[in-house]
């Protein structure tokens, strides 16, 4: 996809420009440090399986990139973050007040970038998936610091906050194609499960994986009091005295025991539940999509399912 993609960053990069200097800073550092991409992706891809290529495709992969960038500059300013994709976050180089200022102007600009493409359907899918990626965010603060959430409401939050604008892109492609409702349901289950897949697997990783790899602090989860799926599964099958030190861990955000709790979670195997649990969502995620026309696009969908689940970055 690299052809594409470049057209794709063509666009962020003409789209971003301001007469304010402070803001063409700010989002040329965070849109820089690069990602995977995975959203604006799954637009061209589901777009390209259903015979879609016209020029407004880009338009639109870039403007999920710009809804999911203002999510992180926002995010970072929440969760008091100082690291992201192996750089400084930028509300630790350039302050709180500025960051949030410019996610105001990323998400204002992409709606700008929606109207563009004069379909009415666009404008709605996308205005529907920032008021429930708004929700997802309030929901989660207001989950935070509670050992005693629930599996069930805090995979509430993954889909409202994350899976959202994964399904949200994916419908995206569907609709640029003018396909049927019932493709565009499917491409939107599809986008969902995969997201659900892809959060889950982060879950895991900040109590598996490393910072250098990571690209953010290993334990910020925890720092933040994030009742994360490997917390909550290590609670449900540890003794009493591990239970205990993981309610106080998640009450105060407390770090300093991470290494016990990063060896609790992996012994009784919440680690590997959690991939397990990313496993059944990438599975139907699959199934969504088997109905797409056989083609290089969709055989890069099935693909994207599995590397978003066995990844350790």
């Amino acid at each position: 996809m690299a052809d594409e993609m470049q057209q794709v960053d063509a666009v962020i990069h003409r789209r971003l420009a301001s007469e304010v200097a402070l803001i063409n800073q700010i989002s040329h550092y965070i849109v820089s440090a690069g990602g995977k991409r995975i959203r604006p992706r799954l637009v061209l891809l589901v777009a390209a399986a259903l015979g879609f290529d016209g020029p407004e495709r880009f338009e639109l992969a870039a403007t999920v990139e710009f809804i999911h960038t203002a999510t992180l500059l926002h995010d970072d300013v929440v969760d008091e973050s100082s690291l992201r994709r192996g750089r400084e976050t930028a509300n630790a180089l350039f302050g709180n007040a500025a960051s949030v200022l410019v996610g105001d102007f990323l998400y204002s600009r992409a709606f700008q970038m929606m109207v563009s493409t004069h379909r009415m359907r666009v404008l709605q899918v996308l205005a529907d998936a920032t008021n429930i990626i708004a929700e997802g965010e309030v929901l989660q603060l207001m989950n935070m610091h509670d050992p005693d959430l629930s599996v069930d409401d805090y995979l509430r939050v993954i889909r409202y906050k994350t899976a959202k604008l994964f399904e949200a892109s994916a419908q995206l492609g569907a609709v640029l194609a003018d396909a049927t409702p019932e493709v565009e349901t499917a491409c939107a289950d599809f986008g969902r499960a995969l997201g659900t897949a892809f959060q889950l697997v982060d879950d895991l990783l900040d109590y598996e994986g490393d910072t250098h790899s990571l690209g953010k602090n290993v334990g910020d989860d925890l720092r933040e009091g994030k009742p994360t799926l490997p917390l909550l599964l290590a609670m449900e099958r540890g003794t009493a005295p591990e239970r205990d030190m993981i309610r106080h861990a998640i009450e105060h955000g407390e770090t300093e025991r991470l290494p016990e709790i990063v060896a609790i979670v992996r012994r009784v195997g919440a680690i590997a539940a959690t991939r397990e649990a990313a496993r059944a969502e990438s599975l139907k995620a699959r199934q969504c999509i088997q109905a797409l026309p056989e083609s290089r696009a969709r055989e890069a969908l099935l693909e994207l399912c599995v590397r978003s689940v066995e990844r350790s970055s």
